[in-house]
This record gives C-alpha cells, sequence and structure tokens, in this order.
C-alpha cells in the first residue's frame, strides 16, 4: 500500500464519527457543517503533504479547528471519550466573543417572562387562577409553556421554516382537545389528559431540539439526555426556590406583611413555569457540570430502585396480597415505572457505549426485571378488576400504559442479556429505547383524544 492511501480508510472513518458527533442538535445547519468539513479536509491535506500521516493530521487539525470553530468546543464538553474530543477542549481564551452568550441568556430571559405570564392569559376572560377553575388550568398547564419551551430551542437551533410548519399543528391540537371537549368537572377523563398531555407535548418539543432530524437514533438519544439533564436541574432550583419562598414569606410576616396571597397566585405557579425555560437554557449552557452530576446521581439511585422493587415484589409474595387498582393507586404505580424507565434511559445515554459490561450493567438488569415483575403484578391486578368490573377510563389507561412498559422492558432486559454476555453492542440497547418513544406519544395522543368520547367524558 503506497504512503499517499495507507491509513485512507481509517481517516474517513474518523472523519465520519467527527461529523457525527457535530452534527448533534446544536444550532448547527447542514450547509455550515458541509463548510465546517471541508475546512478541517483541507487542514488534513496540508498537514499531510508536509509529512504528517493520517492520524496525525486529523488530530492537528481538529485541535487547529478550536480557534476556527467555537462551536466545536462545546459540541465536545459532551462527550470526551475518544482523544480528537479532548483536542477540542483547549481552555477558552478571553478574546473569544461573548455577545452571543448575553445574546441567548436575554432571549432566555423573554421566554421565560412570556411562559410565565402566558398563565395569567386566562385571567383576562374571567378564569382566574383559583380552585374553582382547577380543571382548566390541569389540563392546559402543559400548554402556557411547553410552545414557549419549543420555540426557544427552534430560536437557538435557527429552525427552518419547514420544520417549524410541523410544530405548529400537534400544539394547536392539543389545545383545541384540552379545551373542546365537555369534561365532567373532576372526572377521570380529565384527570387522564391532564396527565397524559405533558407527555405527548414533550416529545413533540423533541422536534424543536433535534432540529427537525428526530428520525436519527443519536438525536434521539440526546434528548432523552437533555431530559434528564433538565430535570436535575429543575429539581434543584425548585429546592432553591423553595427554601427562598418560605424564608422571604417569614421575614415580610414578622414586619407584619402578609404575602401568602402573592405567593399562591403569582410566585410559586409563574415561577414553576419559567423555570422550565430557565432549566432548558442551563442544561445547553452548564452541560459540563451536569455530565459531573449524571453518573453518580444514576449509580446512587439505580441500586436503590433496584432494591426497593425487590423489596416490594417479595412483600407482595410473601403476604399473597395483590395491588389495589383504585386511581390513585394505579396513578404511583405508573408514575413509579415511569419514573424507573426515566432513570434507564438516563442512565443509557450518560454510558460510553464502548465501554466493556460492568457490576453498573448487572444493576441495571436487575432493575429491569424488578420493574417488570412488578409491571406482571399490576398487569393480573387489573385484568382480575376489569373481569369483575369492566372496563373504566382509569383501568384502560392503566392496562394500556402497562402493557407498553411491559414490551419495552422486556425486550430491554433481554438486550441486557444480551449485552452481558456479549452478543450484542450496548448500541443495541440503546436504538431500542430511541426507536420505541414514539410508541409513548401514540398512546398519549390516544388517551387525550379517544378516551374522553369513549368514556362520556367521565
Amino acid at each position: 500500500m503506497s504512503a499517499g492511501t495507507e491509513g485512507t480508510g481509517d481517516l474517513e472513518t474518523q472523519i465520519s464519527q467527527w461529523r457525527a458527533y457535530m452534527d448533534r442538535p446544536r444550532a448547527i445547519r447542514v450547509c455550515d457543517l458541509d463548510e465546517l468539513e471541508d475546512h478541517l479536509r483541507d487542514q488534513i491535506n496540508e498537514l499531510r503533504n508536509a509529512g504528517l500521516n493520517p492520524d496525525e493530521a486529523f488530530l492537528v487539525a481538529v485541535k487547529r479547528m478550536r480557534n476556527f470553530d467555537p462551536l466545536s468546543r462545546e459540541l465536545a464538553r459532551e462527550h470526551s471519550d475518544r482523544f480528537w474530543k479532548n483536542l477540542v477542549l483547549a481552555p477558552e481564551t478571553d478574546d473569544q466573543p461573548g455577545g452571543a452568550v448575553k445574546h441567548e441568556f436575554f432571549a432566555m430571559i423573554g421566554f421565560a417572562i412570556a411562559a410565565a405570564l402566558a398563565l395569567k392569559v386566562p385571567a383576562i376572560f374571567g378564569l382566574e387562577f383559583s380552585s374553582d377553575n382547577s380543571g382548566f388550568y390541569q389540563r392546559n398547564l402543559s400548554l402556557f409553556v411547553l410552545p414557549l419551551l419549543a420555540g426557544y430551542l427552534a430560536w437557538k437551533r435557527r429552525l427552518e421554516m419547514t420544520c417549524l410548519r410541523l410544530l405548529a399543528p400537534p400544539f394547536v391540537a392539543a389545545a383545541v382537545f384540552a379545551n373542546a371537549f365537555p369534561f365532567v368537572v373532576g372526572g377521570a377523563t380529565e384527570v387522564l389528559t391532564a396527565l397524559h398531555l405533558p407527555i405527548l407535548l414533550w416529545l413533540v418539543v423533541g422536534i424543536a431540539y433535534t432540529g427537525g432530524d428526530w428520525r436519527s437514533d443519536l438525536t434521539r438519544m440526546d434528548y432523552v439526555r437533555f431530559t434528564g439533564e433538565w430535570f436535575i436541574y429543575y429539581v434543584l432550583i425548585a429546592l432553591g426556590g423553595g427554601v427562598l419562598t418560605v424564608f422571604t414569606v417569614g421575614i415580610f410576616d414578622a414586619i407584619g406583611l402578609d404575602l401568602v396571597r402573592f405567593t399562591e397566585a403569582w410566585l410559586l405557579p409563574c415561577g414553576a413555569l419559567s423555570t422550565v425555560i430557565v432549566a432548558a437554557w442551563l442544561v445547553e449552557a452548564k452541560q459540563s457540570v451536569v455530565e459531573n452530576m449524571a453518573p453518580v446521581l444514576t449509580r446512587v439511585f439505580t441500586p436503590l430502585f433496584a432494591v426497593m422493587l425487590l423489596a416490594l415484589l417479595v412483600a407482595v409474595v410473601w403476604t399473597r396480597a395483590g395491588i389495589d387498582v383504585d386511581r390513585d393507586v394505579l396513578i404511583l404505580f405508573d408514575l413509579l415505572l415511569v419514573l424507573v424507565l426515566g432513570l434507564l434511559l438516563y442512565a443509557i445515554s450518560a454510558r460510553d457505549p464502548e465501554a466493556p459490561p460492568d457490576l453498573f450493567d448487572r444493576l441495571q438488569l436487575l432493575m429491569v426485571v424488578g420493574a417488570l415483575a412488578t409491571d406482571a403484578f399490576a398487569l393480573i391486578s387489573i385484568s382480575s378488576r376489569l373481569n369483575e368490573f369492566g372496563f373504566s377510563a382509569n383501568r384502560a389507561a392503566a392496562l394500556g400504559l402497562n402493557l407498553i412498559l411491559l414490551a419495552n422492558l422486556t425486550w430491554a432486559a433481554w438486550l441486557y442479556v444480551s449485552f452481558l454476555r456479549r452478543l450484542r453492542p450496548f448500541t443495541a440497547l440503546e436504538r431500542w429505547q430511541t426507536a420505541y418513544l414514539p410508541v409513548y406519544a401514540i398512546w398519549a395522543a390516544t388517551v387525550v383524544v379517544v378516551f374522553p368520547p369513549v368514556f362520556d367524558f367521565a
């Protein structure tokens, strides 16, 4: 093999990996990516002509590009498992422009204020934020903020108009179905709509996050990672805000000023919605901080959830007691299973797919098996109640969700076993989980659109 062609295949593989990595959703268009790749290839050719071998030329070219493309530095923070990504992470210099960062910060503030004020728009039409209108606000809560979150992400990624046109119809349709149906106040279908609509719309937000490239397994897994990191930041901000609110109310009460009504009507609800945007901005701006927490959190909570699920199963078998399937218990068990699934997804997204199986993977499998068994017990209890009392909106929703979770967890467990036995790569598990996400969107849409008329809006 000649010196000119030696290593060409490996070089093309490295460039393909670099391009796939740069194609992650970070406000970069295809034309910009093509330009970056052309620049990278020019650098590589220049270095090869100077006598460097392909690997050396590639690494030096990537290192040089940190001065040409600050975006590559931001992207490389996300994963530092390959040497060429580490090269991009050289310390930032003081001469880098900060205008873009400030511009994005003020945009975030604008969207956050809009989300806070959106909650007060219905009051203009006589729908005050009170217990009398709690059903309306529960059904529409996600509609007050998630369209604005999608708008913020679309602005950040500079989405084309064709992609923006895809985002509007789901939100409009969701608003229609959440408000046009004559729900029985406090009825099961109203509660189910309030629970499932945010799930559906959060997946719609994923279209904006991925820049419209929702069909890619890589970008869908990015959105899973974003969701987990967003949740961490939201909880941290909520905890800090809760402590601050308690101290503020207490201090003002000491001087004779009662802020309880203001806190309940404005501070807490508006703060909760604006935090959705702030948390998303923090994920985008401070990813390296969350990445240090993510592996720790998954490794702490995975064994805890595994032990809790196993203890639950032992208690069910030991006491021979079935699982009660009234509405509150069904919601609790489904939330538990969804939380376990979320932890599984987040752990998968934070894991290096090239790393060999380890003890943590076995703990993950144990948690999945525990969730699978819990789901099976819940399905048995639901089936027995269906035979005894027939279908209701709650039982039908629980049955459908548990069947969907059963299919997901069963195949996930099989793929985990195959990975531990080194029969399949870890990427097979990643692909399965990301490919299954639309199933949840379809089911959530079914509950929102079909269930109310089928069960007489009760």
